[in-house]
């Protein structure tokens, strides 16, 4: 590996720490805001009608849903860049690294989501929730990881990375399946006409930034009026956009556009979309509150559902000679890395405000208070196991 590889690997993963302590401080100031006598302004914030009309088309939402299904599909966009490259030539591009990462995240959304639906089964409201425990927030769990410095191997990095590419994966689908309201066939074939158009402007390999966007936008809005939720809209767009340049073999449209949404996304997106979702009040919260059965199936969905599973099925699948325990990983390492697999922040926000936004059931501070409680726990797991098992520096 050359130096100008080291050099961008180092700063990847410098800016996910970064990113994940920025996090960090956005949820610790809306939990202040939320419990202190800021609440009002935060509630009238993030309730302030924003309304965006041409003629007779028009979109209405509160700011906090602008924030959930505007900002967040760009961040499903520059998923969406991640995975294609990752796809094309990078470590997914080679199979014999995929099968470990791969078998590892279907069992860290299969047991956390089982765990979930044990609490659960029998209130049909929460199950809409089932899927907020098989979440992984990568930024934080990278930041946790950076807390060890050189201690950690590239093999960790890669592992971790690549668990999480096919944990989004696994949550697109989830959300394209699972989280849709009533469809609406018009909207449906707005977005099915803008698809050939980004075929065609990839097949000809076009390069212009503001034909995607456009397109984009518009697909996106289609999205939002289908029933089908908007954020796809960011991971069908990427998986259009050219990987090299038509005039430029040396260039990659694509790369230029994830290194430009990168510090958007990871410094101003996330730390926006975490300061919005996890204000919880936690005024006259007693154990009622606390081993409820929602809350109670995330926090054990996440901290013990996303061990066992990720471990469990990683360790079978290594008995079972499908794949093998990549060089310098221990299984001590192996397993405090499951552990921060349970840092399900961002995401499994995202699919809890998509579970119980619509419910009657004020179930939004419970799917929180399990996410807050699993995520810390799993992060404080993850970092004392890898300290105790990773070679001293």
């Amino acid at each position: 590996m050359n130096n100008s590889q080291e050099s961008f690997i180092t700063g990847f993963f410098k800016l996910e720490s970064a990113c994940g302590i920025i996090l960090m401080v956005a949820a610790v100031f809306a939990m202040i805001c939320a419990n202190t006598p800021l609440q009002s302004y935060y509630s009238l914030i993030l309730d302030t009608p924003v309304e965006i009309r041409i003629g007779a088309f028009g979109i209405a939402k509160p700011l906090l849903l602008w924030i959930n299904d505007g900002l967040m599909a760009v961040f499903f966009f520059l998923v969406g860049l991640e995975l294609k490259r990752e796809l094309i030539e990078g470590e997914l591009a080679d199979r014999r690294n995929i099968i470990l990462p791969g078998i590892g995240a279907i069992g860290g959304m299969a047991v956390p989501a089982a765990i979930y639906i044990f609490f659960n089964l029998d209130d049909s409201t929460a199950m809409a929730g089932w899927a907020i425990p098989a979440a992984t927030d990568i930024a934080f769990a990278l930041g946790v990881l950076m807390l060890l410095g050189s201690r950690v191997p590239t093999a960790i990095k890669i592992f971790l990375t690549s668990l999480a590419i096919f944990d989004d994966i696994g949550a697109i689908l989830i959300i394209a399946v699972f989280y849709t309201a009533k469809i609406s066939l018009r909207s449906l074939i707005v977005v099915a006409c803008c698809i050939p158009l980004l075929l065609l402007f990839n097949r000809r390999q076009v390069e212009s930034k503001s034909l995607y966007m456009l397109v984009g936008i518009i697909m996106w809005a289609a999205m939002l009026k289908s029933g089908v939720h908007a954020t796809l809209a960011g991971v069908i767009l990427a998986m259009f956009i050219p990987m090299k340049s038509k005039s430029d073999p040396q260039h990659s449209p694509l790369k230029e556009m994830e290194h430009d949404l990168h510090s958007v996304v990871a410094f101003w997106i996330l730390p926006i979309f975490a300061f919005a979702n996890a204000g919880i009040t936690l005024t006259g919260v007693g154990m009622e509150q606390l081993l409820h059965d929602v809350p109670v199936g995330i926090a054990l969905g996440l901290f013990i559902g996303k061990q066992l599973g990720v471990f469990g099925f990683c360790w079978l699948a290594i008995k079972l000679s499908l794949t093998r325990l990549p060089s310098g990983i221990s299984w001590g390492s192996l397993y405090g890395t499951a552990a921060l697999c349970g840092i399900g922040f961002t995401m499994s926000l995202f699919i809890g405000s998509l579970a119980f936004e619509e419910t009657d059931i004020n179930l939004i501070f419970d799917e929180r208070l399990g996410i807050i409680i699993g995520s810390l726990a799993s992060g404080l797991m993850g970092y004392l196991v890898l300290r105790r098992s990773l070679p001293k520096s």
